[in-house]
């Protein structure tokens, strides 16, 4: 249900919170050890600095940290600014098409189903997924 990109930042941020507090990765490091691409995960993770979600810094020492506590970030934090799954209010079938008013066959399970992963997002924490006794994550190939 996550895209490649989303996954690769889940992965990327449970990479970072395993690591010593406030200490500084490069994107190489981080990317030789979650599978991504150290270009591609170079940019996803400048884009997750917008989002607050890292941070960075330049030169020798230099790399990417979490912005804030593992705790205090949610998978949706992470997963959101990629797949936009908050604005999954449409349909199943009917791509929006029907409402609560005119909902087509399927509409009350979709819902339960949208408001059900939601919460499994806003509700599991990156370190929740940390190691060691975190869940493996791994990336479809």
């Amino acid at each position: 249900m996550l895209s490649k990109t989303a996954l690769s930042v889940v992965k990327a941020l449970v990479y970072l919170a395993d690591q010593p507090e406030g200490a500084y990765v490069g994107a190489g490091e981080i990317a030789k050890n979650i599978g991504a691409g150290q270009n591609y995960l170079g940019k996803i993770l400048q884009f997750m600095t917008h989002e607050e979600l890292v941070q960075s810094q330049k030169g020798l020492g230099g790399g990417f940290r979490l912005a804030r506590p593992a705790k205090e970030i949610c998978l949706f934090d992470a997963v959101d600014p990629i797949d936009h799954v908050s604005r999954w209010d449409g349909c199943f079938l009917t791509h929006g098409s029907c409402t609560a008013d005119h909902p087509c066959t399927i509409h009350d399970k979709w819902r339960n189903v949208r408001r059900t992963y939601l919460d499994f997002l806003k509700n599991t924490t990156i370190a929740e997924l940390s190691h060691p006794g975190g869940i493996q994550i791994s990336i479809p190939k």
